[in-house]
């Protein structure tokens, strides 16, 4: 199944959101709810919070008192870390049981309001955070919860900041305006991204070969980089030895096909094939066949493994490369080395148009890329003779 975290600040309106995809048939696991059922009367979940926190959390009808409880169990780090310890197992287990009943093709879209602050997002295939305006929010809370201005404004300076929030958004949602406007942007998720990454991962299909096409360096690429390797983190686990950023889209101010490469390293291949099918049901689908790095004598090659992101919104290569092999260290000094050496952007920049160019009929990159090797390869050395000169060092970055 394709999981999707949906999350935003109080008062932001993900429920319209959350509505609008349950229409269009996605399976929507909502945290609050699941939060509000381990609790009810009846309840192991509420039998152990009154074990824990008195009889005095409950109403006369011996339903939980919502208030009493936040009274007593936010009063200290203590309280909370116990009422927490009653209410995040339990909720776990429903939120797994629910996501184990979806189908196989479902897209599970789980809505939880603290997705940002409980650090969730590499858990998902992608993350849609729904904002508007701070006054749009407050105003919203007045009419809606009775909130005063006040208390409005501070609920939502106690939750992740918009900042936050970016850093960990695949998709960003204004809903501050428009009703309308909003459910149609939600329309173009589900059909354009959501449906077809769904399929892609199901199926096993790597992104179709593109053409090289160069585009002008987006400064959002580190970002989008960087959470696309928290997923790759959270799959690989321990079997991760490091994972980083690499290629065109590494490096400030140069040129690139919008694709974003990034490498994991791995003990041995072994790693990276026990990690194929967890990694193609993260996302990154594995590509069929034998795939070599070239050496810098451009005599012999390293083996590794090749994945493609499924997700048709931000295409990605994963190369994975095992420890024990030099292509990872060069993967990183190549990097480092255009990043502190301008003139060789330069000279970078102007053979990468000029092959684009040549090849932009091209059914896919491969002619480009092997055209590209041999000035790479010659790279390799000015890059080795830069590394020597500042003492560049791998293991220091």
């Amino acid at each position: 199944m394709l999981r999707v975290g949906l999350t935003g600040g109080i008062g932001a309106g993900k429920s319209t959101v959350a509505a609008r995809l349950a229409e269009h048939g996605a399976v929507v696991i909502d945290a609050d709810r699941i939060a509000r059922e381990v609790v009810e009367p009846g309840t192991d979940g509420l039998t152990e919070l009154v074990s824990v926190f008195g009889e005095h959390i409950l109403t006369a009808e011996g339903a939980l008192d919502r208030s009493a409880l936040a009274a007593t169990a936010f009063a200290d780090d203590a309280a909370r870390e116990r009422l927490n310890a009653v209410l995040h197992p339990r909720i776990a287990a429903r939120t797994a049981e629910l996501m184990s009943r979806a189908a196989d093709d479902a897209i599970v879209v789980h809505d939880v309001a603290l997705l940002v602050e409980n650090g969730l997002a590499p858990n998902y295939h992608l993350v849609l955070v729904v904002d508007a305006d701070e006054q749009v929010r407050v105003q919203r809370l007045a009419e809606t919860r009775g909130m005063n201005a006040e208390d409005a404004r501070a609920r939502i300076a106690a939750q992740a900041t918009t900042a936050q929030r970016r850093a960990v958004a695949d998709v960003w949602i204004d809903n501050g305006g428009d009703r309308d406007a909003v459910l149609r942007r939600v329309d173009a998720v589900w059909a354009d991204r959501l449906v077809p990454f769904e399929a892609a991962v199901r199926q096993r299909r790597p992104r179709p070969a593109q053409p090289p096409v160069l585009v002008t360096p987006d400064p959002e690429w580190p970002e989008q980089a960087e959470r696309a390797l928290a997923r790759v983190r959270a799959v690989a686990g321990e079997r991760a030895v490091r994972t980083d950023h690499i290629g065109s889209t590494a490096v400030p101010g140069l040129p690139a096909k919008d694709v974003l490469d990034l490498q994991l390293v791995v003990p041995e291949l072994a790693d990276a094939d026990a990690l194929a099918e967890p990694l193609s049901d993260a996302g990154f689908v594995r590509v069929p066949g034998e795939w070599y790095d070239h050496s810098t004598d451009g005599e012999s090659s390293w083996e590794k493994r090749v994945h493609v992101g499924a997700d048709p919104g931000r295409p990605v290569n994963l190369h994975v490369r095992p420890a024990d092999g030099p292509a990872w260290r060069l993967a990183v000094l190549f990097r480092d080395w255009l990043r502190a050496v301008p003139e060789e952007v330069v000279a970078y920049t102007q053979l990468k148009r000029r092959l684009a160019d040549d090849h932009r009929d091209d059914a896919d990159v491969r002619a480009y890329a092997d055209r590209k090797q041999p000035w790479i390869t010659a790279a390799f050395t000015r890059a080795e003779e830069w590394a020597a000169r500042s003492g560049w060092s791998v293991t220091t970055r």
